[in-house]
């Protein structure tokens, strides 16, 4: 059986319990007070009649980017290419360096074209390869004195010479270009 709520149909049988006190001061608040960082405080410094300041978008000069890619990978080649002969089998750890070269012109000034990206790629692994023909050249300018036909020569040498870990080389230039220019295009 339940008893009856207080002032329902008179007073309660129960007995009466313990009021309870808070020994805190009872803060004098103005009326309709509400504290910092409620919903419905106005933020400080803010005014609505001034717009915030604009920021202008960063140009992109795509051609700018090419073109400075284009001469990146020229030099990034032929940096390769003429390095000491007697270093040429621990010079494909440098295609990461080329791929960095040429991926930063194209990122930072191109922006985040979709296109770059793979254009960043194909320009490391063309760096590469150019750097890996200019050895070979250089390596048969010293064997034979006076050869006629260069590039025939120099790119038969160049596939004879192909091993599995150039194609990983090759695979780290296309990756690491790809990767780079996208991370330099988003600022990261």
């Amino acid at each position: 059986m339940t008893a009856p709520a207080p002032g329902a149909d008179g007073p309660s049988p129960r007995p009466r319990t313990a009021q309870h006190f808070s020994v805190a001061p009872v803060l004098d608040t103005p009326e309709g007070y509400v504290a910092p960082g409620m919903p419905g405080v106005p933020v400080t410094g803010y005014t609505p009649d001034t717009p915030a300041p604009r920021r202008r978008a960063p140009r992109r000069r795509t051609a700018l980017a090419l073109a400075l890619a284009l001469l990146a990978t020229l030099l990034g080649g032929l940096a390769y290419g003429c390095a000491p002969l007697r270093a040429a089998d621990s010079l494909g750890w440098l295609t990461i360096a080329q791929a960095g070269l040429v991926a930063l012109p194209l990122g930072r000034l191109g922006g985040r074209n979709p296109l770059l990206p793979p254009l960043g790629a194909l320009l490391a692994a063309g760096a590469l390869l150019l750097g890996q023909l200019t050895q070979h050249l250089r390596l048969l300018l010293a064997t034979t004195p006076t050869p006629h036909p260069l590039l025939p020569q120099t790119l038969t040498g160049w596939r004879g010479d192909l091993r599995p870990l150039d194609l990983a080389f090759y695979a780290i230039a296309l990756i690491g270009g790809f990767l780079l220019t996208r991370r330099s295009a988003n600022g990261t």
